[in-house]
């Protein structure tokens, strides 16, 4: 039985083309314009020992996504797939309203007047200027550094988004932001632990007036939270704050082809958040089903990253 579904469980409800080749027969079925909208039997497939076969999953708004697959001796074998949304089908994004996100994330902005492209600008008039693409970068990172904390000596648990002193930049795949010395601090001690393990920093620009210093990655299977630290001499300490998907599609999702050669899309890292580690950036993309789609939360923010 093959099902298919999106990262938050809604059926893939647009027709399927379902391609399956047996790894040592030939016997190559094409399913086109299938409908997997509900759980659906393939039947005339060989079963083991020749009932390996690779399956490739096409649909209009999503990414391409392939598998291999063994047909058990009795041929009633199952296989449940998710198919990440892909952006370029994107026709628009559903943000939560300002008083509905985070509220250290809020405070965040409030307190970021100097922000490159958006000086003088902060809270709700800054978050409402953001385009789509840094708006959706944003939540995805405050959601998942919201989520990524350190148990301090006083054995409350500390976010990393409660560090965040001032956004500096907002970029559709980082941010960098003013900070104080005990997050790199934090980070260093964890790093120790299991929160965080240390990566090297050569590939991150540090800002103007400040050197690079280290940088450490969280140590999730897909979706890390990166946080490269800069120094400066006059002892000020600035963070460039990412997503990593480098692995994402590539084992969680197996996409077929290559997505990467430019900035991380934040819509990807979306699907990734959701699928691996249940973290809902609180933001809704609308493909052409938009009527299958989940509303987004009534809870507050809060609850919902918590």
């Amino acid at each position: 039985m093959l099902t298919i579904t999106g990262v938050l469980g809604d059926p893939v409800t647009e027709p399927i083309d379902v391609f399956l080749k047996n790894q040592t027969l030939s016997d190559s079925p094409a399913l086109p314009q299938f409908d997997l909208s509900k759980p659906t039997f393939l039947s005339g497939l060989n079963v083991s020992p020749n009932g390996t076969y690779s399956i490739e999953i096409d649909a209009l708004s999503y990414h391409t996504v392939s598998r291999f697959i063994t047909i058990p001796p009795n041929g009633n074998g199952n296989l449940s797939l998710l198919l990440p949304v892909n952006p370029k089908k994107v026709l628009r994004v559903d943000f939560p309203a300002y008083n509905n996100v985070l509220g250290d994330a809020r405070t965040l902005l409030e307190r970021s007047p100097n922000v490159l492209n958006f000086a003088g600008i902060t809270g709700n008039a800054l978050y409402d200027q953001l385009d789509a693409l840094r708006k959706a970068g944003f939540l995805n990172l405050v959601a998942k550094a919201n989520r990524t904390r350190f148990t301090t000596q006083q054995g409350a648990p500390r976010s990393v988004l409660s560090y965040i002193q001032e956004l500096s930049e907002l970029r559709q795949d980082r941010f960098f932001a003013v900070i104080p010395n005990e997050l790199r601090s934090e980070t260093i001690n964890s790093a120790n632990g299991t929160l965080f393990h240390e990566v090297s920093e050569a590939l991150h620009d540090p800002p103007a007036g400040f050197t690079r210093d280290r940088s450490f990655k969280t140590l999730d299977h897909y979706g890390n939270l990166q946080l490269s630290f800069f120094t400066s001499t006059d002892g000020r300490c600035a963070v460039d704050m990412d997503i990593d998907d480098a692995q994402g599609f590539d084992h969680l999702f197996q996409v077929v082809g290559n997505l990467f050669g430019g900035p991380t899309h934040p819509y990807n890292i979306h699907e990734i958040l959701i699928a691996s580690q249940e973290l809902d950036p609180g933001y809704r993309l609308i493909i052409h089903e938009a009527a299958a789609a989940k509303p987004v939360s009534t809870k507050s923010a809060d609850e919902a990253h918590t």
